[in-house]
């Protein structure tokens, strides 16, 4: 297809994926480097050529761009129903988040009693409980916080699985702001030990932190064993030391 004759709502597709790379100041190569592509691919989907619903899914999810206005417009008429991920019946998660199946992440699927620092309690801990699930919507690991104190608070995201790391990414974007938490793989013990980097509120405005952070998988979790945790609770020394496990064993460091 050449340049004169792309259907105008191809070519307005096509105008708003220029303009997000000039406002981030993309070059080609960078976007395909980014959206794990080929730069011949990003070519082909500048001209306005044909190109996988999973190539515009993954440069719509670098770009910013609201992916199902784009792929109706790429195509001229409204799609109804899921993209098709990889062939695999949304069983494969998008390549920007790692291209991981289910069936290899199957294992992180469970319950976990969440373990960090408290920032506004000096030497207590903050417990809660984190779900991870399987979201077969848009095939990734979904993850949900509840029981904690500051329940207005508690964050719901997604799981980056790199292919070639240790560790895994979960991140949570609500309206611009993000909130990422590193952890390493899910050990044979039921342990993943990091940093959470987040905002925390001090007076009238919002500081970033970051400090050490610990999964554990578990089956049941008891009411006591959430909350504010402060010394002399009965959760307290076990606690304090499953942090402490997650700088001094190599997990994590934290610079002064």
């Amino acid at each position: 297809m050449t340049e004169h004759t792309i259907p105008s709502e191809r070519a307005a597709a096509i105008s708003k994926i220029r303009t997000a790379m000039i406002e981030k100041k993309m070059t080609q190569a960078e976007l395909a480097d980014t959206a794990c592509c080929h730069e011949k691919t990003v070519q082909n989907l500048i001209a306005g050529r044909q190109v996988r619903d999973q190539t515009l899914f993954d440069v719509c999810a670098v770009l910013g761009l609201e992916f199902e206005s784009i792929r109706e417009a790429w195509s001229g008429a409204v799609i109804s129903g899921p993209m098709e991920l990889k062939g695999e019946g949304g069983l494969v998660a998008p390549v920007y988040m790692g291209a991981y199946t289910k069936a290899a992440v199957d294992h992180y699927i469970g319950t976990y009693l969440t373990v960090r620092p408290s920032v506004s309690m000096p030497e207590s801990y903050v417990a809660y409980r984190t779900d991870i699930i399987w979201d077969p919507t848009w095939p990734s690991l979904l993850f949900e916080e509840s029981g904690r104190p500051d329940v207005a608070y508690e964050h719901r995201g997604r799981i980056y699985v790199p292919a070639s790391s240790m560790f895994v990414h979960l991140v949570s974007l609500t309206k611009g702001a993000m909130r990422m938490i590193m952890l390493s793989q899910l050990d044979q013990t039921g342990y993943m030990r990091g940093l959470i980097t987040t905002l925390n509120k001090q007076g009238a405005v919002l500081i970033p932190v970051c400090s050490p952070i610990v999964y554990v998988q578990r089956q049941d979790i008891a009411d006591n064993e959430l909350g504010e945790i402060a010394p002399g609770h009965t959760c307290y020394e076990a606690y304090r030391t499953m942090i402490n496990e997650a700088t001094t064993q190599g997990y994590a460091k934290l610079i002064d």
